[in-house]
């Protein structure tokens, strides 16, 4: 997996998650949909980069 879309993933993952439950803490279901939202492309993200480096074994 490449540095820069492992970080990538990454960054999605963690902002994801801060937003779900900073939106989940204030009863904002738009701002939990939108962390969710961005949890799981960086989700999906992290799951290409891995099925590319499985390829190149």
């Amino acid at each position: 997996m490449s540095a820069n879309e492992k970080a990538k993933a990454k960054t999605d993952q963690a902002v994801g998650a801060a937003k779900k439950n900073a939106g989940r803490a204030v009863g904002n279901d738009r701002l939990a949909d939108e962390g969710r939202a961005q949890q799981m492309k960086g989700d999906a993200r992290q799951a290409k980069e891995k099925t590319k480096d499985i390829g190149k074994h």
